[in-house]
């Protein structure tokens, strides 16, 4: 079966207004694509078949804007926060939610990515995703550099790629990440919740590896910084 993916766009986007009144973050163009539509391209071109968006703030323009997926060749899922819960649930929250889609069977590895981020040369890469499930981990989550607005890091990248959370953190997590279902067990759908704890629990069990990302990423984050990447 191939790999599934989680894209999270269910936030507000406050630091972008006023662009985001009326516009939701993933959806801003970036070289004239709605910023999202840079993911389902990498992903389509990794075989990646079906996604979940999930949404909550202005939540209606996501089907308008994208539809069913197919013109990527991808089947695309919406999990309606705003809808179903009367508001976005938060990275974990959003991923416990969406998991009967993203993992029917209970234990597949599946791709998760923000979608306020760019990163277009990033490859969803199948290998990958068959190694990390043959590992023992949680989590695989890829890493940058400390950018200015998380000076003191998440994590320590160890030997072998293992991460902790002990000593000179010199890495932020880049929101791409493959994660298993157990990682969010005990949380509840519906339920808000944040995934750093989790993450950082499993670095403390010994069960996430990382790697660096060296390739073009950007945290978008202002609507100067939106202006300077189009």
């Amino acid at each position: 079966m191939s790999a599934r993916a989680l894209i999270l766009a269910a936030g507000r986007g406050e630091r972008m207004r006023p662009l985001t009144d009326t516009t939701p973050k993933p959806l801003l163009p970036v070289r004239g694509r709605p910023m999202i539509e840079w993911h389902l391209l990498a992903l389509a071109r990794a075989g990646v078949r079906e996604v979940v968006i999930n949404t909550a703030w202005l939540e209606e323009q996501f089907p308008s804007a994208l539809g069913d997926g197919s013109r990527w060749g991808l089947a695309i899922r919406y999990s309606a926060e705003g809808a179903a819960y009367g508001g976005a649930l938060e990275t974990a929250g959003g991923i416990a939610t969406a998991l009967p889609w993203l993992a029917p069977h209970g234990d597949e590895a599946f791709w998760v990515v923000s979608g306020d981020i760019v990163a277009p040369d990033f490859a969803f890469d199948d290998a990958e995703r068959r190694r990390f499930e043959d590992s023992g981990d949680l989590g695989r989550i890829w890493l940058v550099p400390n950018p200015g607005f998380n000076t003191r890091g998440d994590f320590v990248l160890g030997p072998g790629g293992r991460l902790s959370r002990e000593g000179d953190r010199a890495w932020t997590y880049a929101n791409l990440a493959l994660l298993r279902p157990a990682l969010v067990a005990g949380i509840e759908p519906g339920t808000r919740a944040a995934l750093g704890p989790a993450l950082f629990a499993a670095a403390a069990a010994g069960r996430l590896s990382g790697e660096p990302w060296r390739g073009e990423w950007h945290n978008v984050g202002t609507p100067e910084q939106l202006a300077a990447l189009s």
